[in-house]
């Protein structure tokens, strides 16, 4: 093809929109980084959440509330649009997505009460439920040829590295910043302004089929290949995502109430440690098969929530943070093996709604544990709730672990033969 001609402001044909787009050199690390963006966005209110409660007045059960309508309307927007993107492509579902989180960080910026944050979760959860599968999916495609494990792996871990650096930049900016609630949402929203012009320029990854309306009713969908080994993952995405929940939602109330810490670095330091060894973990046993990976990982999960149970009765906060980094470490590998394991198995066309059915899964682990807890702690009080909470963890975790290893077996018995 011969050099373009410098584009005029109004490209008349699709040859010469073309030529605005990036390569995928480039498209494949921004639409990691724009991964990586909606997660930080989903975990940033998190240490706030604290300051609005002090500063309103609202009980520890609205609290929890404004965290999983979040994933309430996540999950509702995924059943909806979670495959929108297979029929009309990545990049609109992505432009509009971003659009709405930028509006949801504005309003979580002029919010004056509980009703405005629960508001500001509602237009997040939508946002990040419609673009979930279809980002996840585009940077597996978008990722080279010969490099199509590291895009699922990317996928996997773009989420928890998104959702540790979000609650840890916000809690750093609580202790530090005169005003932290116009500064992180201020910040957030003008990277989402700035993502949302970005994807114009990203080359589309899917041809746009028929069937778009039809696929806004709501339905969970496996492709066939795929269903085995989807409900084999089952327990991993339950406890996961159920412990991610519990960090996101209680853990600066755990911090304050059981272990005296009043620090808005600290709350956002145990959130980060959690979701941020997640995201390492895959980097580092990447030389295990996945099969492997999840086993070696569940296990860690269990290990690790083990120890979060047994600090919270003794009130050891360094116990805390070892079990934290255990887990976190445990699941984030865990859920890449998952990822990374699922993503062959499925056709480009079915790819958003696997990972849209992927996520739904994980979204209802995410929220209505974290709900329930927060009912559960007028009656039983926070301590004990929180400590049943990871012991459920631990029995699903160890569950998990005891299926992947007995897969492992079998499947070194069967190479014997």
């Amino acid at each position: 093809m011969t050099a373009p001609a410098t584009p005029s402001l109004q490209p008349s044909s699709s040859s010469t929109a073309a030529r605005w787009r990036l390569p995928p050199a480039a498209a494949f690390p921004l639409l990691a980084v724009l991964l990586f963006a909606f997660f930080a966005a989903g975990s940033a209110p998190s240490p706030l959440f604290v300051v609005f409660q002090q500063q309103w007045g609202f009980s520890p059960a609205l609290l929890t509330v404004a965290f999983a309508i979040y994933a309430i309307a996540l999950l509702a927007s995924l059943l909806v649009a979670g495959s929108l993107s297979d029929h009309i492509g990545r990049r609109p579902v992505v432009f509009v997505a971003l659009l709405l989180q930028a509006g949801a960080m504005l309003t979580f910026l002029l919010a004056e009460g509980i009703g405005g944050i629960i508001a500001a979760r509602v237009v997040q959860g939508i946002a990040t439920g419609m673009v979930s599968g279809a980002l996840t999916a585009a940077v597996v495609e978008a990722a080279p040829a010969s490099q199509k494990r590291l895009g699922a792996m990317i996928g996997s871990v773009s989420p928890l590295a998104g959702l540790a650096v979000g609650a840890l930049l916000t809690g750093i900016a609580v202790k530090l910043a005169l005003h932290p609630v116009p500064l992180v949402f201020g910040v957030l929203a003008a990277i989402c302004v700035t993502g949302a012009v970005a994807t114009l320029f990203l080359p589309e990854s899917v041809t746009p089929r028929p069937g778009a309306l039809a696929s806004l009713v709501p339905r969970i969908s496996v492709p066939v290949a795929a269903r085995v080994e989807f409900v084999r993952g089952v327990p991993t995405m339950l406890a996961v995502w159920s412990l991610a929940g519990l960090y996101l939602s209680l853990v600066p109330s755990v911090l304050q109430q059981i272990f005296g810490i009043h620090n808005g670095i600290v709350n956002g330091l145990a959130i980060a440690t959690f979701f941020g060894l997640g995201a390492a973990s895959p980097t580092l046993l990447r030389r295990l098969a996945p099969t492997r990976m999840s086993a070696v990982g569940m296990s860690w999960l269990a290990l690790g929530a083990g120890l979060v149970a047994v600090s919270l009765a003794v009130h050891s906060v360094g116990l805390f943070f070892v079990g934290t980094a255990l887990a976190g470490f445990g699941g984030g590998s865990a859920f890449s093996a998952q990822v990374q394991t699922l993503a062959p198995l499925a056709q480009p066309q079915q790819r958003a709604e696997l990972f849209a059915a992927l996520y739904a899964t994980s979204y209802l682990a995410f929220s209505v544990p974290a709900m329930l807890a927060g009912r559960l702690i007028a009656p039983l009080g926070l301590p004990v709730t929180v400590e049943g909470y990871a012991a459920l963890v631990l029995a699903v975790a160890g569950m998990g672990a005891w299926l992947r290893w007995a897969s492992l077996r079998r499947e070194a018995a069967l190479a014997v033969r």
